[in-house]
């Protein structure tokens, strides 16, 4: 089947990449700890507080709306861990280091099997989409996975391009704007080219 105009499978697509309440679950404590951070004169201690707190709480809202946990316990996980490391540092940045971490690890996972012609994004979605591996005996599908891929390598090397460069100064304002910018829009306009690669080529057929 085509793509065009189906908008079950875009939701299942975007849900699949992490989709609004991933970025909310995840988003939200950095740019807490950020604020808290400045309004607190700029104690860590107070701010990572406030991040661990938040993190706690839209984990219990999830799970008293009986919705799915799994964004939000990994972004309290990933919260802990920011935290953990910030508060032995003593330095406010290390909060962001994980972050960094993250990206460079999913930018090297998204290149190296894209270069194998196993693209990450055909073994999430394809499940997900209802043709399982069938699309790695579909040139055409391959090749659609393959070049938005190359969407997310783009994004993922564009914030170590700029958010280590501001970790390195040790400008935490900067470097918490900056990921704020570059997290939830960054993600929907990758999404969204994401998207209108894929929806252009039919999905493979399961005999």
């Amino acid at each position: 089947m085509s793509y065009q105009g189906d908008s079950e499978d875009k939701d299942k697509v975007i849900n699949a990449l992490g989709g609004k309440r991933g970025l909310i679950d995840s988003g939200l404590p950095a740019l807490v700890f950020l604020i808290v951070f400045n309004l607190s004169s700029r104690d860590i201690n107070t701010a990572i507080y406030a991040a661990v707190g938040l993190s706690i709480f839209l984990t219990a809202a999830r799970l008293l709306k009986r919705e799915t946990v799994q964004h939000a316990f990994s972004g309290l996980i990933g919260v802990a861990i920011c935290a953990v490391i910030s508060k032995r540092s003593g330095s406010a940045a290390d909060f962001y280091l994980p972050g960094l971490w993250i990206n460079a690890g999913y930018g090297l996972m998204y290149t190296v099997t894209n270069l194998i012609k196993w693209p990450i994004l055909g073994l999430m979605l394809g499940p997900i989409l209802g043709e399982n591996l069938m699309w790695r005996k579909d040139p055409a599908r391959l090749n659609a996975y393959i070049k938005a891929g190359w969407l997310w390598v783009g994004m993922f090397v564009a914030r170590l391009l700029i958010q280590y460069p501001l970790y390195q100064s040790g400008n935490v304002n900067a470097l918490g704007t900056a990921r704020l910018f570059m997290g939830y829009p960054l993600f929907i306009l990758t999404a969204w080219g994401t998207w209108q690669i894929l929806r252009k080529t039919p999905t493979t057929k399961i005999n």
